[in-house]
């Protein structure tokens, strides 16, 4: 992970001028892995190049990694030619799609890791390989596997910090990694790597106990956990933890994780799988962006008793299923290795695929923000305009030590994308113009937008919700609860003062269209006091400020007078989250008739 010189394109030694030139942002990647070979067509296309789009996508079941045991006598054995001829087959089939969608051969790349660069026959398989494609197999050393590992985990978020690790089939990488739109910083040392990954691992347990009784295996089993907690401690003291990354660790309870690699995908499926049983509706299924609780993470008796019992697991295959132990394993020995523990785990999509395409986009793409990438194009020519008039209904933080202020959490750049898509489903009749609104960015439009967190798409599908006035049929309740149930009470609370401010905009401008010299609206916002019977409560002041004009045709006033009130029932009591006693606060609204808007 300490970078290195970037990995050139290769052409197999064939003359570029011979080749098909294509589409110079299509990019054909086959990421021969140790459990799995994946093949994928992305484009680098500018303006959604951040968000590294796929136009094609799937997986050759073929284990490199147990491809070179004997099943029998589980000695090692070089790769067989029945199974380089099935590859061969299957890239020669690559080829011909990436003709069909216009990939230029000098853009192709086949990019090999652990499997590949510890077999018995590397280098024949290799030459087999460019002798009947064409194409060259690209080794990423260890070091080199790790960092592009981690520039995938990078590409998947707006922003990482904390512990990385990949686990693959045949090995597993530790770094740190900081990332802050984009700008990528990791431990000088690079990454650790360590031969357990999750198909080793399996083995290797296996191994221990084959031909012993159970005490003996036992024996032997913690002699092996003892060995990688020290390994995974001498790790830790060699990437030189950044003293604040390590002191936030300590007060703040342990590390965040972000995890990539087919392994501990699948113990996030397994996770996501029982958040959605026996009465749980968690709802999104999508992997990159979902995030553990320290105590699901590490709860792994119950993980290792689902993958044995449950008769169908959502994206786990049966050779996952089988490496759920190992993979436990390693969970527990981090949990015991790692000093001041594990937080939470955030699972990350983001893999070698996306980290070799990660690594081409300049900074001033990876600075950009995906969710912002991704609703661009839907955005009306005023959409940062209306996005400004968003901003200005929330009140700067105070100044004064603990005073109040705006969660966080929620981004500026949330804010942009909902102010990008605030018309996208107003042509929707009103019966369905909610709901759409509320499954658009875990199952509709936005669904497949690559380094949005679980969050993110909670915050703006329920903005987006409320604008077209909340109202849902019966059977979508359910579904909002379930992504309120991700966000902090806070943090819902703003979501309908936030998407009742959309509601009204879209009522002055309905058609998206803001006219600088002629504002039709000025939108002020304050903190404010003196609320309640008592006069003693806290709340929030917003000033709406409209030109007077006498025979309005636009009737602004009226449109204000209709819908302000929309946005007063965000502050009443009992329309808090959770009830009179839960969280909000009261909100005073005061319209204004001025000659001019400054």
């Amino acid at each position: 992970m300490g970078g290195g010189p970037e990995i050139p394109f290769r052409n197999g030694g064939r003359e570029v001028e011979l080749q098909n030139k294509g589409d110079k942002y299509l990019r054909g990647i086959v990421d021969m892995g140790s459990n799995g070979i994946r093949f994928s067509v992305s484009s680098l296309a500018p303006p959604t190049s951040r968000i590294l789009p796929t136009l094609v996508s799937y997986r050759l079941d073929i284990s490199l990694y147990s491809a070179q045991y004997d099943d029998e006598t589980g000695e090692r054995i070089p790769i067989s030619d029945d199974i380089i001829d099935q590859i061969i087959a299957a890239l020669m089939r690559f080829k011909v799609i990436c003709k069909d969608l216009n990939v230029s051969d000098h853009n192709i790349r086949i990019i090999a890791t652990e499997a590949t660069r510890t077999a018995v026959n590397s280098v024949e398989y290799r030459k087999a390989v460019q002798k009947a494609t064409g194409l060259e197999v690209e080794m990423l050393g260890k070091e080199e596997e790790g960092y592009v590992g981690a520039l995938g985990v990078a590409s998947g978020f707006s922003t990482v910090s904390g512990i990385v690790m990949d686990l693959g089939g045949g090995s597993a990488q530790i770094t740190w990694m900081r990332s802050i739109d984009g700008k990528v910083e990791v431990s000088p040392r690079g990454s650790v790597s360590f031969p357990y990954g999750a198909a080793a691992l399996t083995k290797k347990l296996e191994d221990l106990r084959k031909g012993k009784s159970e005490e003996e295996g036992d024996v032997a089993v913690a002699k092996l956990r003892e060995e990688m907690e020290e390994n995974f401690r001498n790790a830790y003291n060699a990437l030189e933890i950044p003293e604040d990354m390590a002191e936030r660790a300590k007060t703040q309870g342990g590390f965040p994780l972000y995890l990539s690699g087919g392994g501990f995908r699948g113990w996030g499926y397994l996770l996501l799988y029982m958040s959605q049983v026996h009465g749980r509706h968690y709802p999104i299924s999508i992997i990159n962006g979902y995030r553990a609780s320290k105590e699901k993470f590490e709860d792994v008796e119950t993980l290792k008793k689902v993958a044995r019992e449950a008769e169908k697991i959502f994206r786990v295959s049966d050779r996952r299923r089988a490496q759920v132990p190992a993979v436990a394993f390693l969970v527990n020995v981090l949990t015991e290795a790692l000093p001041h523990g594990i937080k939470e785990a955030h699972f990350c999509q983001g893999g070698v695929r996306e980290g070799v395409l990660f690594r081409e986009l300049p900074q001033s793409i990876r600075d950009d923000d995906p969710l912002e990438v991704a609703t661009e194009n839907s955005g009306r020519k005023s959409a940062e305009a209306l996005s400004t008039l968003i901003i200005n209904s929330i009140p700067a933080a105070s100044k004064e030590e603990g005073g109040r202020s705006f969660p966080e959490s929620i981004s500026k750049h949330v804010i942009h994308a909902f102010a990008n898509v605030l018309y996208v489903h107003a042509p929707m009749s009103k019966e369905i113009a909610s709901t759409a609104a509320l499954y658009c960015t875990s199952a509709g439009f936005m669904a497949s937008t690559h380094g949005v967190s679980h969050a993110d798409r909670a915050l703006l599908a329920l903005m987006l919700e409320e604008r077209y006035e909340g109202e849902l049929p019966p059977r979508e309740a359910d579904f909002k609860l379930s992504l309120q149930s991700i966000l902090t009470p806070e943090e819902i609370w703003w979501t309908r003062y936030l998407g009742s401010i959309g509601l009204l905009i879209s009522k002055i401008y309905p058609g998206g269209n803001f006219d600088e010299d002629e504002p039709r609206i000025k939108v002020n916002s304050e903190w404010a006091n003196g609320f309640g019977k008592e006069n003693d409560k806290e709340g929030l002041r917003l000033i709406l400020s409209i030109k007077k004009v006498r025979d309005d045709a636009m009737m602004l006033r009226e449109a204000l007078d209709d819908h302000v009130s929309d946005i007063d029932k965000v502050g009443k009591h009992k329309n808090w989250i959770g009830g009179r006693e839960g969280w909000g606060m009261s909100i005073d609204i005061k319209i204004k008739e001025v000659t001019k808007l400054d």
